[in-house]
Order: structure tokens, then sequence, then C-alpha cells
């Protein structure tokens, strides 16, 4: 295992983007459980893991406090299958982020790396907007880690980690764990959860927010597979 890296990919405005799909399907799925429309939608792109984007959705629109565990285990169950219905506007509407095939691909046929995603989207919903964009056969979907596994999303880098030791052999560490990903989110799970992060600034976080946030490098795209693979591979502990 000496000098392999785990590459934990974000996806949402790193891989890809897909517009107001996510809030359609939250707005869908909030009206099915409550029974009335919600007038307040999650903010775009947080990072914040899916379960608990639900309860802040629930609270913001004035759900009984008593009743916010009960339906947000409701409406988490129900995302990932409702997004899979919309399959169609995924493949018309949802758009791959620039570099990202080059960058996926450079990850992949590198035979020291191990890609996969550290998201904060349910198993489901990840795989769903992965298979539909085309991009699922670059990464190892049997590992990593999902907010399905666990709302707090620094906790995933150790499941992910875990999941690749069982898989590959290890130990994984902050040594030789690398998240790639665009939100204060990404660099805040990387600093609590155990990886060095490369940021993205593809999303809504500009390169200077990132930068003070305390991610290690950060990059304005994916366009470059030679800086990403430099960066990946720099910074490892012999």
């Amino acid at each position: 295992m000496k000098g392999v890296i785990l590459v934990l990919w974000d996806i949402d405005r790193t891989l890809l983007y897909t517009g107001d799909i996510d809030r359609r399907v939250y707005k869908e799925t909030f009206t099915s459980v409550v029974g009335r429309p919600p007038t307040a939608l999650p903010a775009r792109g947080t990072g914040v893991t899916m379960p608990l984007a639900v309860r802040e959705l629930l609270r913001v629109n004035q759900v009984p406090e008593q009743d916010v565990e009960a339906f947000a285990a409701r409406i988490v169950d129900e995302l990932p299958e409702r997004l899979a219905g919309h399959r169609e506007l995924l493949v018309n509407d949802g758009v791959i982020m620039p570099g990202a095939v080059d960058a996926l691909t450079a990850v992949q046929q590198a035979e020291h790396l191990i890609p996969t995603v550290v998201t904060g989207n349910l198993r489901g919903s990840a795989q769903t907007k992965l298979s539909e964009l085309g991009l699922i056969g670059y990464l190892d979907t049997t590992i990593g880690g999902f907010a399905s596994d666990d709302s707090h999303r620094p906790a995933l880098v150790r499941i992910a980690q875990d999941r690749a030791a069982a898989k590959h052999g290890g130990p994984f560490n902050r040594d030789n764990t690398v998240i790639v990903g665009d939100s204060l989110e990404d660099v805040r799970t990387g600093f609590e959860g155990g990886a060095r992060v490369i940021a993205v600034a593809s999303g809504t976080t500009t390169e200077q927010q990132l930068r003070a946030a305390g991610a290690q490098h950060v990059l304005a795209d994916l366009t470059s597979t030679t800086t990403l693979l430099r960066l990946i591979n720099q910074d490892q502990t012999p």
C-alpha cells in the first residue's frame, strides 16, 4: 500500500451541476410528506448533508419541533426515489463541470490513486446523479462516504477510509487521503475528518473564501489535470 492515495471526490458543483433539480425534489417530497408546499427551500451550494438540510427545511417552514424528526426520516427515505423519477431532467439539464471528465480519467488511470466520493448526497441520490451524467464508471462507489451513512459530514472521511482499507488494505489517514471539493463544508470535512483538501472554486464559494477557511490548495476549476495530479501527490508523507 505504500504510495497509494485515497481520492475523495465531492459531487455537486465539483463534478456536476444539476441546477434546481434538487430543490424541486425537496419541494415535491416536503409537500408529499407534510401535506403543504414549503415557502422556503435549502440554500444553494452549501455542501450541507441532505439529512441536515431536510431538518432545516422543516424548521424554516414552521413544522412543529415535535414533528421534525419523524417527518425528516420520511423525507430522507423518499428523496432518492423521487430524484430517480427525474432521470430525464437530469440528463437534459444536468451539466458536467469543466475539466471533470479529464480529471476523473486521470485519477482513475493512475495506479496508485483510489477514486471514490465523500458527499452530502444520500447514496441513492449520488448514484443517480453520477449514473445519469455518465460519471459513475470513474469512481468506486462501493466505498466512499454518503450522507445516508452519517449526517455529520466529517465522519464520512473515516467511513470512506475504513471501507477503502477493507477492500484495498490500509491504513488510510490524513497523509494519504485527499478531498477534492468546492465548498467550505469540504474544507471543514477534511480538517475535522482527517484528509488533505484540494478546493475548487467552481461553486458558490470564492477562491479567497476557500483559502481563508484553510484549504491547502485552491484551483479555479478542474481543467488542468497536470496541476491536479501534482497537488494530489505532492504533500504525501513518504
